[in-house]
């Protein structure tokens, strides 16, 4: 009999998560407010403020909703989440293509009449629930390759392709690692999961230099070609970030913002983060707090009993500091440029929303333990307990 012993969720990740999203807040006004008010040609200085904070508001709902509810009760949608997010995917390309456009024209957004829905979001948000409930499911044989690995892979790559086609490749890189990852915490042979990576690098490099303007990215990042353009974003974040020194020019200061660097308030976020507060004030402090999610993340699933979140805990951790510190790579110039935002912090909607909602998985799963002979055992092996 599984006794199922409810405990206060992690304080001090929630306490972590409530900071991160105020400070994003506010950096997010200070970015955003000129921008604003050219957008609005001089009625606000808030339009991008007013939309993140109803955003922000659905996120938080989520977050409480997934708290209340029993994250295990996730294993009995997995399956539809998958298909409803393909089935997503498939129409919002179809949707810019029936109206007219070109197969090259970004297709990233479906359109639901009062608001627009992200469906990369959705698949990203699936496919780490999913996987967690297949490696569950399939522990026993995910060390074989073809009754346990390769089916997840090849649903694993179906959702990439779908994405990758819209195009977005980065988001695309990034469920594949994420999913990869869960399926090698499942138990996965490593040289079956290299094999894959092998595979899935012969055929995704040739894919990302295939479009120009990704190729163009790759070639200026190394420094190939004299097409300034490119570069252009990656070279104003480098000023904004000198600019702000050690201690940052103050908030509301910077410089960048004011039509120097594109979208600051989206992707470039973490440049002006740096301008206004500086390297010990700013940068420091926000990337230390998505640090600090992470570990109390892998703390989670260390005192989770119950392979499924484990799983899923591992997911969410490594979605948040992935995507938190690629953005913060490509911002400082160590990526190319990748659209990939930051986080509770970067403006945008699906992804603010999902992120809240997978946070509350992670809040859930901290308060939820399962008494269980067997899986004690199996949690002792994986983490050498």
């Amino acid at each position: 009999m599984i006794d199922i012993l409810i405990q206060k969720y992690d304080k001090q990740l929630l306490v972590y998560l409530i900071v991160l999203t105020i400070i994003g807040t506010i950096m997010l006004y200070s970015a955003s407010w000129y921008e604003s008010f050219a957008t609005s040609n001089g009625r606000t200085e808030m339009f991008f403020l007013q939309n993140h904070l109803k955003r922000l508001l659905i996120g938080v709902l989520l977050l409480f909703v997934f708290i209340i509810i029993d994250y295990r009760s996730l294993k009995r949608i997995a399956p539809y989440l998958i298909v409803i997010s393909i089935f997503l995917l498939i129409i919002t390309k179809l949707f810019y293509l029936i109206n007219g456009f070109s197969w090259y024209k970004p297709a990233r957004w479906l359109d639901l009449g009062s608001f627009s829905l992200q469906t990369s979001d959705i698949a990203r948000f699936s496919i780490i629930i999913f996987i967690s409930y297949y490696a569950d499911k399939k522990r026993e044989n995910l060390k074989k390759f073809q009754l346990g690995l390769l089916p997840a892979i090849i649903l694993i790559t179906i959702i990439m392709s779908l994405i990758i086609i819209q195009p977005d490749y980065s988001t695309a890189l990034m469920i594949g690692m994420i999913g990869v990852l869960i399926l090698f915490i499942g138990g996965a042979k490593i040289e079956h999961l290299t094999l894959t990576a092998v595979g899935a690098l012969s055929i995704g490099i040739p894919i990302l230099l295939s479009r120009e303007y990704r190729r163009q990215r790759v070639f200026s990042f190394l420094g190939i070609g004299e097409n300034s353009d490119v570069g252009y974003q990656a070279n104003q974040s480098l000023i904004s970030l000198g600019n702000g020194g050690f201690f940052g020019v103050g908030l509301g200061n910077s410089i960048e913002k004011n039509h120097f660097l594109p979208t600051p308030h989206t992707d470039f976020i973490f440049a002006i983060i740096g301008e206004e507060l500086g390297f010990f004030i700013g940068t420091v402090p926000v990337l230390t707090l998505f640090l600090l999610i992470f570990l109390r993340g892998l703390k989670v699933a260390k005192n989770c009993t119950d392979p499924f979140g484990v799983f899923l805990a591992v997911g969410i951790s490594f979605n948040i500091i992935l995507y938190a510190f690629v953005n913060a790579a490509v911002v400082t110039g160590l990526f190319p440029v990748t659209g990939l935002p930051m986080p509770m912090v970067s403006y945008g909607g699906s992804g603010m929303v999902i992120n809240m909602a997978l946070m509350g998985i992670l809040l859930n799963i901290s308060q939820s333990r399962k008494s269980l002979g067997s899986q004690r055992g199996w949690s002792s092996k994986i983490y050498g307990t």
